[in-house]
This record gives structure tokens, sequence and C-alpha cells, in this order.
């Protein structure tokens, strides 16, 4: 857990959400992956996503089953992206770079927001990338890598990345398009 002897209250850190929005694309949670294994995709290590998982259920983001497999609670996880994330985990922005693309330069956005051919897309910084752009610094270090491996995630930290970080436009079609991925699964995740 994040604390200290001085300071008691538990702090969330950028790879919790990390971790709850991976855990958040598994439909059937009797088939979540292990730690090791979520710690192999996101790359992390066990011991970090098992403190994630612990901050999300203390932090009422997440529960564990009978099998201590942790559900993500996806209307509290929603609520916090779209009200509290983003003021967390503020946008940091910095030079022009090659990189993977994010926010409104990433799907589901980038079919949806007809970028300026003189604005250079958003983009997490990263030798691998395969477009230029301007840095938008990743919610955690590994998300490009995470992101590469797993497309689905890469759409929820990039719509998470046009919360934090968009216009109000882009903003409010991230929010639509998050909305259609977790507020249809919403009722059958919740304890």
């Amino acid at each position: 857990m994040a604390r200290s002897n001085s300071n008691p209250q538990l702090v969330l850190r950028p790879q919790d959400l990390m971790v709850l929005m991976r855990l958040a694309l598994d439909g059937d949670h009797d088939t979540a992956p292990s730690y090791a294994a979520l710690a192999a995709e996101l790359r992390l290590t066990a011991s970090e996503v098992h403190g994630a998982v612990e901050r999300a259920v203390t932090a009422q983001l997440a529960t564990k089953d009978s099998a201590g497999r942790p559900r993500v609670r996806l209307e509290p996880l929603r609520l916090f992206v779209l009200h509290g994330a983003r003021y967390s985990f503020p946008a940091t922005r910095g030079p022009l770079t090659r990189g993977v693309p994010t926010s409104y330069g990433a799907a589901p956005l980038s079919a949806l927001i007809r970028a300026s051919a003189t604005e250079p897309p958003p983009v997490w910084p990263d030798k691998d990338g395969t477009v230029r752009g301007e840095t938008l610094y990743p919610l955690y270090p590994t998300a490009p890598q995470a992101a590469r491996a797993n497309p689905a995630l890469h759409e929820l930290l990039a719509l998470f990345d046009a919360i934090r970080a968009g216009s109000p436009r882009e903003r409010a079609l991230a929010i639509q398009e998050l909305d259609k991925r977790w507020r249809a699964e919403a009722p059958a995740t919740q304890p």
C-alpha cells in the first residue's frame, strides 16, 4: 500500500488505473488472468499488480470474489475516470517525438475526429513508435508496450488521455465511447 507512518492515507497510483482498465476488459471474470499474467502483459511486476488490486479494493473500485480473483466495479471506475482520475493523474505534455498515437490520434477517436494536417497528433514517446507527434506522457511508462500487446487496452488508455488532455469536444466523444464499453456491462459486474 502507498502509506507512510506519518500519513496512513491510501493513495492510488497511475499503474492502479492501468490495471483496472485491463481487468475491465474481461467480461468473464472466471477466466481473469493471474497476477503474473497481468504483470507480464502490462510490463509490471506481480507485486505491483497485487498492490494495485489491493488499493483498488480499498478505494472501492474493485472487489474480490470468493476465490480471491479481482472484479472491477465498472460504474465506480467509470465515475472515477470521468470525474476524478484526470485531476489525480493530470496530463503532461512535451516536445515533438516519435511514439504511439493516443487520445484523438488513436482508435476509436481517430475515426470520429478529423485532425488538422498541420497539428501533430498526441503520442506516447516510444522508440518503437511509428507516428511523429506531440508528446503526451502516458499514464504509466509501460503503457505503450502494453497497448501494442492489447488493442482493446490501447483504446481505453487513449480514451482516458482524451478525457484528461482533450478539448471539450474530444472529452465528450471519449466519454460517449467509454460509456459504450462500460455502461452496457456495469449492472452485471456490480457486487
